[in-house]
Protein backbone atom coordinates (compact mmCIF):
# COMPACT_ATOMS: atom_id res chain seq x y z
CA UNK A 1 0.00 0.00 0.00
CA UNK A 2 1.97 3.01 -1.25
CA UNK A 3 -0.59 5.38 -1.95
CA UNK A 4 -4.35 5.97 -0.31
CA UNK A 5 -5.79 3.45 -1.26
CA UNK A 6 -9.75 3.72 -0.17
CA UNK A 7 -10.67 -0.17 -0.02
CA UNK A 8 -7.62 -1.36 1.58
CA UNK A 9 -8.10 1.65 3.90
CA UNK A 10 -11.63 0.91 4.70
CA UNK A 11 -10.58 -3.17 4.94
CA UNK A 12 -8.40 -1.80 8.12
CA UNK A 13 -11.24 0.34 10.27
CA UNK A 14 -11.54 -1.80 13.01
CA UNK A 15 -7.58 -1.93 13.79
CA UNK A 16 -6.84 -2.11 17.35
CA UNK A 17 -4.17 -3.28 19.35
CA UNK A 18 -2.99 -2.18 23.24
CA UNK A 19 0.12 -0.66 24.53
CA UNK A 20 1.62 -3.13 26.72
CA UNK A 21 3.48 -0.68 29.20
CA UNK A 22 1.32 1.41 31.60
CA UNK A 23 1.77 5.09 31.83
CA UNK A 24 2.06 6.19 35.07
CA UNK A 25 0.71 9.79 35.67
CA UNK A 26 3.22 11.80 37.87
CA UNK A 27 3.03 14.77 39.90
CA UNK A 28 5.70 17.08 38.03
CA UNK A 29 4.43 15.78 34.41
CA UNK A 30 1.02 17.16 35.54
CA UNK A 31 2.06 20.45 36.67
CA UNK A 32 4.59 20.39 33.61
CA UNK A 33 1.47 20.32 31.25
CA UNK A 34 -0.61 22.77 32.96
CA UNK A 35 2.07 25.22 32.75
CA UNK A 36 2.57 24.54 29.58
CA UNK A 37 -1.04 24.89 28.25
CA UNK A 38 -1.32 28.10 30.69
CA UNK A 39 -3.82 26.36 32.71
CA UNK A 40 -3.07 28.19 36.33
CA UNK A 41 -6.11 26.67 38.11
CA UNK A 42 -4.38 25.54 41.53
CA UNK A 43 -5.81 22.24 41.41
CA UNK A 44 -3.12 20.97 38.54
CA UNK A 45 -0.57 22.32 41.41
CA UNK A 46 -1.36 22.44 44.95
CA UNK A 47 -2.50 18.84 46.55
CA UNK A 48 -3.87 20.78 49.31
CA UNK A 49 -6.34 22.67 46.96
CA UNK A 50 -6.75 19.21 44.96
CA UNK A 51 -7.53 17.48 48.27
CA UNK A 52 -9.80 20.15 48.81
CA UNK A 53 -11.85 19.62 45.59
CA UNK A 54 -12.55 15.89 46.62
CA UNK A 55 -9.18 14.43 44.70
CA UNK A 56 -6.34 12.08 45.77
CA UNK A 57 -3.63 13.93 43.79
CA UNK A 58 -3.07 16.76 41.51
CA UNK A 59 -5.92 16.48 38.66
CA UNK A 60 -4.71 16.62 35.48
CA UNK A 61 -5.71 19.00 32.88
CA UNK A 62 -8.47 17.56 30.19
CA UNK A 63 -6.13 17.52 27.41
CA UNK A 64 -3.17 15.76 29.83
CA UNK A 65 -3.98 12.45 27.56
CA UNK A 66 -2.89 13.33 24.71
CA UNK A 67 0.97 12.99 26.11
CA UNK A 68 0.12 8.52 26.61
CA UNK A 69 -2.19 9.08 23.33
CA UNK A 70 0.79 10.82 21.18
CA UNK A 71 3.09 7.41 21.90
CA UNK A 72 0.39 4.94 21.57
CA UNK A 73 -0.83 6.29 18.52
CA UNK A 74 2.63 6.63 17.04
CA UNK A 75 2.36 2.77 15.39
CA UNK A 76 -1.07 2.95 13.70
CA UNK A 77 0.28 6.02 11.56
CA UNK A 78 3.42 4.35 10.67
CA UNK A 79 2.75 1.27 9.62
CA UNK A 80 -1.67 1.07 9.86
CA UNK A 81 -2.36 4.16 8.12
CA UNK A 82 -0.19 4.81 5.62
CA UNK A 83 0.07 6.22 1.90
CA UNK A 84 -0.09 9.81 3.03
CA UNK A 85 2.84 12.55 3.47
CA UNK A 86 1.41 13.55 6.59
CA UNK A 87 -1.74 14.49 8.72
CA UNK A 88 -3.45 17.22 10.07
CA UNK A 89 -5.65 17.44 13.04
CA UNK A 90 -9.17 18.65 12.39
CA UNK A 91 -11.42 16.91 14.79
CA UNK A 92 -11.51 16.17 18.71
CA UNK A 93 -13.71 14.82 21.64
CA UNK A 94 -12.33 13.94 24.50
CA UNK A 95 -14.95 11.86 27.11
CA UNK A 96 -13.76 12.52 30.89
CA UNK A 97 -15.21 9.23 32.82
CA UNK A 98 -13.55 10.53 35.98
CA UNK A 99 -10.77 13.27 36.19
CA UNK A 100 -6.98 11.89 36.14
CA UNK A 101 -4.72 12.47 38.85
CA UNK A 102 -1.44 12.03 39.88
CA UNK A 103 -0.51 8.22 40.73
CA UNK A 104 -3.30 7.16 38.48
CA UNK A 105 -1.68 4.11 36.25
CA UNK A 106 -3.53 4.33 32.99
CA UNK A 107 -3.02 1.46 30.12
CA UNK A 108 -3.72 3.02 26.92
CA UNK A 109 -5.40 1.39 23.58
CA UNK A 110 -5.54 2.43 20.10
CA UNK A 111 -8.66 1.60 17.12
CA UNK A 112 -8.74 3.13 13.49
CA UNK A 113 -12.44 3.43 14.37
CA UNK A 114 -13.89 5.32 11.17
CA UNK A 115 -12.95 6.84 7.69
CA UNK A 116 -15.14 8.97 5.65
CA UNK A 117 -14.52 10.75 2.70
CA UNK A 118 -15.68 14.53 2.58
CA UNK A 119 -15.21 16.77 -0.41
CA UNK A 120 -12.33 13.96 -1.62
CA UNK A 121 -10.40 14.31 1.85
CA UNK A 122 -10.00 11.35 4.08
CA UNK A 123 -11.04 11.73 7.70
CA UNK A 124 -9.86 9.48 9.53
CA UNK A 125 -10.80 8.75 13.08
CA UNK A 126 -8.55 6.86 15.99
CA UNK A 127 -10.02 6.26 19.12
CA UNK A 128 -8.14 6.10 22.68
CA UNK A 129 -9.02 4.31 25.64
CA UNK A 130 -7.77 4.85 29.08
CA UNK A 131 -8.26 2.26 31.66
CA UNK A 132 -6.99 2.61 35.13
CA UNK A 133 -5.38 -0.20 37.20
CA UNK A 134 -8.74 -1.25 38.64
CA UNK A 135 -10.34 -2.34 34.72
CA UNK A 136 -12.42 1.15 34.30
CA UNK A 137 -12.27 3.10 31.70
CA UNK A 138 -11.42 6.99 32.25
CA UNK A 139 -11.40 8.67 29.47
CA UNK A 140 -11.73 8.21 26.25
CA UNK A 141 -10.49 10.44 23.52
CA UNK A 142 -11.42 10.74 19.51
CA UNK A 143 -8.89 12.08 17.14
CA UNK A 144 -10.01 12.87 13.45
CA UNK A 145 -7.38 13.89 11.39
CA UNK A 146 -6.97 14.47 7.61
CA UNK A 147 -5.03 12.42 4.84
CA UNK A 148 -2.74 14.75 3.00
CA UNK A 149 -0.99 13.63 0.13
CA UNK A 150 2.36 13.90 -1.46
CA UNK A 151 0.71 16.16 -4.48
CA UNK A 152 -0.54 18.45 -1.63
CA UNK A 153 3.30 19.57 -0.20
CA UNK A 154 6.50 20.42 -1.56
CA UNK A 155 8.36 17.08 -2.49
CA UNK A 156 11.40 18.38 -1.04
CA UNK A 157 9.71 18.39 2.67
CA UNK A 158 10.84 14.61 3.00
CA UNK A 159 14.45 15.65 3.14
CA UNK A 160 14.05 18.68 4.43
CA UNK A 161 12.10 16.75 8.04
CA UNK A 162 14.89 13.75 7.89
CA UNK A 163 17.81 16.29 9.14
CA UNK A 164 15.88 17.91 11.94
CA UNK A 165 13.20 15.57 13.44
CA UNK A 166 14.14 14.00 16.56
CA UNK A 167 15.99 10.85 15.92
CA UNK A 168 13.25 8.25 16.69
CA UNK A 169 9.83 9.54 15.29
CA UNK A 170 8.26 9.59 11.61
CA UNK A 171 6.25 11.94 11.21
CA UNK A 172 5.58 11.00 7.38
CA UNK A 173 3.92 7.98 6.56
CA UNK A 174 5.73 4.89 5.75
CA UNK A 175 5.10 2.15 2.96
CA UNK A 176 3.73 -0.98 4.15
CA UNK A 177 2.79 -3.57 1.15
CA UNK A 178 -0.65 -4.94 1.52
CA UNK A 179 0.76 -8.72 2.07
CA UNK A 180 2.85 -7.28 5.02
CA UNK A 181 -0.30 -6.18 7.01
CA UNK A 182 -2.14 -8.51 9.89
CA UNK A 183 -5.00 -6.64 11.49
CA UNK A 184 -5.75 -7.08 15.01
CA UNK A 185 -9.06 -6.11 16.74
CA UNK A 186 -10.74 -5.53 20.02
CA UNK A 187 -11.73 -9.05 21.69
CA UNK A 188 -15.02 -9.59 22.75
CA UNK A 189 -16.53 -8.20 26.25
CA UNK A 190 -17.58 -5.75 27.97
CA UNK A 191 -15.95 -2.76 29.73
CA UNK A 192 -16.94 -0.87 32.54
CA UNK A 193 -16.79 2.68 32.40
CA UNK A 194 -15.57 4.72 35.84
CA UNK A 195 -18.62 6.70 36.73
CA UNK A 196 -17.02 9.26 39.28
CA UNK A 197 -17.22 11.54 36.93
CA UNK A 198 -21.03 12.19 36.76
CA UNK A 199 -21.65 11.18 40.35
CA UNK A 200 -19.20 13.18 42.44
CA UNK A 201 -19.75 16.41 44.29
CA UNK A 202 -18.43 18.48 41.68
CA UNK A 203 -16.45 21.93 43.31
CA UNK A 204 -17.84 23.99 40.35
CA UNK A 205 -20.33 27.21 40.39
CA UNK A 206 -23.95 26.82 41.79
CA UNK A 207 -26.65 25.08 39.00
CA UNK A 208 -29.51 27.59 40.74
CA UNK A 209 -26.77 30.99 40.16
CA UNK A 210 -26.33 30.13 36.05
CA UNK A 211 -28.77 30.75 33.12
CA UNK A 212 -28.56 30.26 29.85
CA UNK A 213 -27.32 32.95 27.70
CA UNK A 214 -24.23 33.78 30.71
CA UNK A 215 -21.15 34.36 29.13
CA UNK A 216 -17.98 33.58 30.30
CA UNK A 217 -15.39 36.69 30.66
CA UNK A 218 -13.04 36.86 27.96
CA UNK A 219 -9.36 35.74 27.74
CA UNK A 220 -6.59 36.17 25.49
CA UNK A 221 -3.81 33.72 25.65
CA UNK A 222 -0.27 35.03 24.23
CA UNK A 223 1.66 32.60 22.53
CA UNK A 224 5.14 32.75 21.23
CA UNK A 225 7.22 30.12 19.32
CA UNK A 226 9.47 29.42 23.02
CA UNK A 227 5.60 28.09 24.25
CA UNK A 228 5.12 26.18 20.93
CA UNK A 229 8.46 24.34 21.55
CA UNK A 230 7.89 23.85 24.95
CA UNK A 231 4.53 22.11 24.23
CA UNK A 232 6.39 20.15 21.73
CA UNK A 233 8.92 18.50 24.49
CA UNK A 234 5.94 18.57 27.21
CA UNK A 235 3.06 16.63 24.82
CA UNK A 236 5.80 14.63 22.68
CA UNK A 237 4.22 16.26 19.28
CA UNK A 238 7.19 16.92 17.21
CA UNK A 239 6.21 17.75 14.33
CA UNK A 240 8.39 21.09 12.87
CA UNK A 241 5.14 22.41 11.35
CA UNK A 242 4.76 23.91 15.29
CA UNK A 243 8.63 25.55 15.43
CA UNK A 244 10.27 25.63 12.03
CA UNK A 245 9.23 28.16 9.92
CA UNK A 246 10.73 27.03 6.68
CA UNK A 247 8.97 23.71 6.89
CA UNK A 248 5.79 25.08 8.11
CA UNK A 249 6.34 27.35 4.60
CA UNK A 250 6.56 23.62 2.44
CA UNK A 251 3.96 22.12 4.10
CA UNK A 252 1.66 24.69 2.85
CA UNK A 253 1.41 26.96 5.79
CA UNK A 254 1.89 30.82 5.98
CA UNK A 255 4.14 29.71 9.08
CA UNK A 256 4.87 27.93 11.87
CA UNK A 257 1.37 27.43 14.02
CA UNK A 258 0.26 26.56 17.23
CA UNK A 259 -0.50 22.72 18.03
CA UNK A 260 -4.00 21.78 17.62
CA UNK A 261 -3.65 20.33 20.94
CA UNK A 262 -2.54 23.26 22.80
CA UNK A 263 -5.00 25.40 21.36
CA UNK A 264 -7.68 23.32 23.13
CA UNK A 265 -5.97 22.56 26.20
CA UNK A 266 -6.31 26.63 26.52
CA UNK A 267 -9.47 26.65 26.02
CA UNK A 268 -9.85 23.73 28.74
CA UNK A 269 -8.35 26.00 31.07
CA UNK A 270 -10.28 28.90 29.94
CA UNK A 271 -13.84 27.02 31.36
CA UNK A 272 -12.31 25.43 34.12
CA UNK A 273 -10.78 28.94 35.33
CA UNK A 274 -14.82 30.09 35.23
CA UNK A 275 -15.97 26.95 36.21
CA UNK A 276 -13.65 26.33 39.44
CA UNK A 277 -13.61 22.60 39.00
CA UNK A 278 -11.35 21.31 36.04
CA UNK A 279 -12.97 17.48 37.07
CA UNK A 280 -16.25 18.89 36.18
CA UNK A 281 -16.48 18.51 32.73
CA UNK A 282 -17.58 15.61 30.81
CA UNK A 283 -17.33 16.10 27.31
CA UNK A 284 -15.40 18.28 25.99
CA UNK A 285 -15.74 18.89 21.89
CA UNK A 286 -14.03 21.05 19.17
CA UNK A 287 -13.90 21.42 15.33
CA UNK A 288 -11.15 22.85 14.47
CA UNK A 289 -11.37 25.55 11.38
CA UNK A 290 -8.70 27.61 11.34
CA UNK A 291 -4.81 27.69 11.59
CA UNK A 292 -3.54 30.01 15.31
CA UNK A 293 -0.61 31.29 13.62
CA UNK A 294 2.73 32.05 15.81
CA UNK A 295 5.25 34.17 14.16
CA UNK A 296 8.68 35.00 14.95
CA UNK A 297 8.22 38.81 15.75
CA UNK A 298 5.04 38.56 16.79
CA UNK A 299 4.34 35.89 18.10
CA UNK A 300 0.31 34.84 18.46
CA UNK A 301 -2.87 35.57 20.56
CA UNK A 302 -6.09 33.73 21.10
CA UNK A 303 -9.44 35.04 22.15
CA UNK A 304 -11.43 33.09 24.23
CA UNK A 305 -14.93 33.68 24.74
CA UNK A 306 -17.70 31.59 25.82
CA UNK A 307 -21.44 31.25 26.61
CA UNK A 308 -23.57 28.66 28.52
CA UNK A 309 -25.72 27.39 25.44
CA UNK A 310 -28.20 25.10 27.66
CA UNK A 311 -29.06 23.91 31.44
CA UNK A 312 -30.39 20.86 32.66
CA UNK A 313 -31.85 21.27 35.88
CA UNK A 314 -32.50 17.37 36.51
CA UNK A 315 -28.46 16.94 36.03
CA UNK A 316 -27.26 19.99 37.41
CA UNK A 317 -25.38 20.04 34.70
CA UNK A 318 -25.09 22.49 31.21
CA UNK A 319 -23.21 23.11 27.64
CA UNK A 320 -20.72 26.15 27.39
CA UNK A 321 -20.01 26.78 23.37
CA UNK A 322 -16.55 28.23 23.15
CA UNK A 323 -14.89 30.59 20.71
CA UNK A 324 -11.52 30.84 20.08
CA UNK A 325 -10.04 33.58 17.43
CA UNK A 326 -6.87 33.73 16.26
CA UNK A 327 -5.80 36.84 14.04
CA UNK A 328 -9.18 38.01 13.55
CA UNK A 329 -10.51 34.05 12.26
CA UNK A 330 -12.29 31.56 14.09
CA UNK A 331 -9.85 28.38 14.58
CA UNK A 332 -12.85 26.94 16.73
CA UNK A 333 -15.18 25.73 13.87
CA UNK A 334 -17.67 24.64 16.86
CA UNK A 335 -16.09 24.47 20.44
CA UNK A 336 -18.84 22.57 22.94
CA UNK A 337 -17.99 21.85 26.92
CA UNK A 338 -20.71 19.59 29.22
CA UNK A 339 -19.80 21.03 32.46
CA UNK A 340 -21.68 19.78 36.02
CA UNK A 341 -22.72 21.89 38.11
CA UNK A 342 -22.54 22.24 42.13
Amino acid sequence: MTAPDASALDARVGHYYAIDEAYQVGREKVREYARAVQDSHPAHRDEAVAGELGYAGVVSPLTFTAIPAMAANQELFESVVVGYETYVQTEQVFEQHRPIVAGDELHTDVELSSVRRVAGRDLITVTNTFTDAFGEVVHTMHTTVVGVTADEVDPSIAEAVRTIMVHDVNILSREQSASGYRKTVRSDGARRIATAGATRTPGSRNFDDLAVGDELPVRHARLSRGDLVNYAGVSGDANPIHWDESIAKLAGLPDVIAHGMLTMGLGAGFVSAWSGDPGAVTRYSVRLSQVAVVSAAEGGDIEFSGRIKSLDAETRSGVVIIVAKSGGRKIFGLATMNVRFA
